[in-house]
């Protein structure tokens, strides 16, 4: 029996083909998982990376809850004209602490995941407020509300260990101190030693323009504010992404 007297064969015995299907779907699919088994980690540790400070955190949370992923994604994918308009493509370890993260490819809006440092804390107040006031052209919705609301979380502690108990490694040091490291944060004249040691590169100061009180606001561009500042792609070769 010829090669294709075979293939005939099982084409034509749905039996014979549900099996065969079956067989290299498992076979792929072995091939596939078992090596996962046998690593510690799937994505590769990337230096300056660390957990969300609790402000940022808080400020996280409120980004998902108004649906700003809906328009925002914050995944810079490695083509040459998405790199030169937002920076270097992202990496998997950027989001290794997001649950869930915020990938994706819809923008109605642009990409967010290097929006840290690259306008005041000023300018992202006023562009919540009136996004039209900065951007002529924008569709987004105004978000004022956000600087008249005083920030609640329930439970500061609780809130990270919930995350610990996923896999954000969290230390004990971070949760005695989550209630004092969210204020401080927000506080231009607070002591911000312990903070920056436990959270790196944290943005510290006012940032809803009044320091008088802790606000949606200050958690929410305290978040944007860090996005895509943790790594220094200077010391990575070819850091754009493209020569």
């Amino acid at each position: 029996m010829s090669i294709l007297d075979k293939h005939a064969l099982i084409e034509r015995n749905a039996t014979l083909l549900l099996v065969g299907s079956l067989l290299v779907v498992t076979v792929g699919g072995i091939v596939e998982i078992a090596p996962l088994f046998y690593l510690e980690n799937t994505i590769e540790k990337v230096e300056g990376m660390r957990p969300y400070s609790p402000l940022e955190l808080a400020g996280r949370d409120i980004y998902v809850r108004e649906g700003c992923y809906v328009c925002h994604s914050q995944m810079i994918r490695p083509f040459r004209d998405e790199v030169e308009r937002y920076g270097h493509y992202s990496l998997a370890a950027e989001s290794m602490y997001d649950h869930p993260f915020q990938w994706g490819s819809k923008r109605t809006g642009p990409d967010l995941a290097r929006v840290g440092d690259r306008y005041s804390n000023e300018w992202h107040v006023q562009h919540l407020i009136e996004p039209r006031s900065v951007v002529p052209e924008s569709i987004m919705p105004s978000y004022a509300f956000l600087k008249e609301t005083p920030l609640k979380v329930t439970d500061v502690t609780m809130n990270l260990k919930a995350n610990r108990a996923v896999g954000v490694p969290y230390d004990d040091a971070m949760l005695e101190n989550a209630v004092a490291d969210l204020k401080a944060q927000a506080d231009p004249n607070g002591d911000t030693a312990g903070l920056l040691e436990r959270y790196p590169k944290a943005k510290v100061g006012d940032f809803d323009g009044d320091p008088q009180k802790l606000t949606e606001m200050d958690a929410l561009v305290a978040y944007l504010q860090m996005l895509g500042t943790l790594v220094d792609f200077s010391t990575y070769d070819n850091a754009s992404g493209y020569r």
